[in-house]
């Protein structure tokens, strides 16, 4: 005999057990349905498995469990943002009060739609060029200004801002706020981009989530947002937070960092190990110079030590002596020298007494020149009665020709013992 519960109404309630109950049965009389849908996340937890299946064209989303059992029977390389169909069996949980559904199979369809569509999206940019280490800017060493894109009161936010600021305290931020998933997510993350990059006091912009499945992930693979960040004349840092995935912000981005916490760490230096540096290079300058003085000492030790330092008097005593002999050679040479030409003016000399005519005169010869001043050398030219001038050694005297001797006849003494005979002098 079955038991009619009546109808609840205010005055008579059903207990939420009850309640419950009768929804289990209701749900359990649905049996299994076969479903197909996107993997849109897939966690494993004590062997079992807890994900979701979306619906894209529809939006909707239903959460399924893989209990260790029927997991073994599964295709074992099943993961996040495959197609597939599952059996499955809605399940009510009456304690939890959650809906789920408990999958019993569950096969490939193939490359989900999502990725297929980031896969053409990514090859599509790649090949403009968007993702090329060439067009990759660097972070400035120590940014004055950092620009961080994030949710309001995200851990997120406070892990870049607490990590960049234990190490470098005086370092500045400008944030600003934008829902990081849901539909307002691409417009908003693209506004705030645009806005930092056009402030010229912005050095260094991170976009900063901390991670999330798939899904929610799939913003920031929008190509309106990925252009906006390759646009961008500032140096963009991706901090997503999820290694599983890497969404397409991540690979036009200048930089990508695992984590918040990472990003944080990666645009800001350590103060102290900055100090420290910088007195690990004071101390190796120093000992550098240390070095160097002592090397330019000794050799500078060397230098003087060598005798033309250490006795430069020596030097000059060595070049005295050889000048002093210099001297005293020159002065012989010299001398030789004008010894030689004297000698030689000597014989000159006397050769040019030997020639000359006055030579010829002082041994007692005379020179008889006719009226014109041509010398007489033929008797012929000096008839009797032509005047002629003698030249003797202590002067001239004139004369008169007798006209020619005879060859016996002694010469005048007055003439050169060839000419005519001289009747008179003057």
């Amino acid at each position: 005999m079955t038991i009619v519960t009546p109808p609840p109404t205010a005055e008579a309630p059903w207990p939420v057990g009850l309640l419950a109950a009768k929804v289990r049965d209701w749900i359990d009389r649905l049996g299994t349905a076969w479903v197909e849908g996107e993997i849109t996340q897939w966690n494993v937890s004590g062997g079992n498995v807890y994900g979701k299946l979306k619906d894209l064209e529809q939006d909707a989303t239903i959460s399924f469990s893989i209990w260790s059992s029927v997991k073994s029977r599964v295709p074992a390389d099943l993961k996040q943002g495959d197609r597939v169909i599952a059996a499955v069996k809605p399940n009510y949980w009456v304690k939890g009060g959650s809906l789920t559904m408990q999958v019993f199979d569950m096969r490939h369809v193939g490359l989900g739609d999502l990725l297929e569509r980031l896969d053409r999206l990514r090859r599509q940019l790649t090949a403009e060029g968007l993702f090329g280490a060439d067009r990759k800017r660097p972070l400035p060493f120590l940014p004055q200004c950092i620009g961080l894109v994030t949710g309001r009161d995200s851990d997120a936010e406070k892990d870049v801002l607490r990590n960049a600021q234990l190490r470098w305290p005086s370092v500045a931020f400008r944030v600003v706020h934008a829902a990081v998933q849901g539909d307002r997510m691409v417009g908003e993350v693209t506004a705030a981009v645009q806005q930092l990059d056009a402030d010229p006091e912005v050095d260094v912009i991170i976009v900063a989530r901390g991670g999330g499945d798939f899904q929610n992930l799939l913003g920031f693979s929008d190509e309106g947002l990925v252009r906006a960040v390759a646009a961008c004349t500032t140096p963009v840092v991706s901090a997503i937070g999820h290694e599983a995935d890497r969404p397409l912000l991540d690979d036009v981005a200048d930089l990508r960092a695992s984590t918040p916490t990472d990003a944080a760490k990666r645009v800001v230096p350590d103060v102290s190990e900055e100090l420290q540096r910088v007195q690990q290079a004071r101390t190796r300058i120093g000992q550098r110079l240390t070095s160097l003085v002592s090397t330019e000492i000794d050799r500078l030790e060397q230098l003087r030590s060598r005798p033309v330092l250490a006795s430069p008097q020596t030097l000059v005593d060595v070049r005295a002596d050889e000048v002093v002999r210099a001297v005293a050679r020159g002065e012989e040479l010299l001398a030789r020298a004008v010894e030689r030409a004297h000698t030689r003016v000597s014989e000159l000399t006397a050769q040019l007494r030997a020639l000359s005519p006055q030579g010829t005169l002082r041994r007692g010869y005379s020179i008889v020149q006719l009226p014109g001043g041509g010398v007489l050398r033929e008797p012929d030219d000096a008839p009797a009665g032509v005047e002629l001038v003698v030249t003797l050694e202590g002067g001239a005297v004139g004369a008169v020709s007798t006209g020619a001797s005879s060859p016996g006849r002694s010469p005048s003494p007055a003439g050169t013992g060839q000419g005519p005979a001289v009747s008179s002098a003057r």
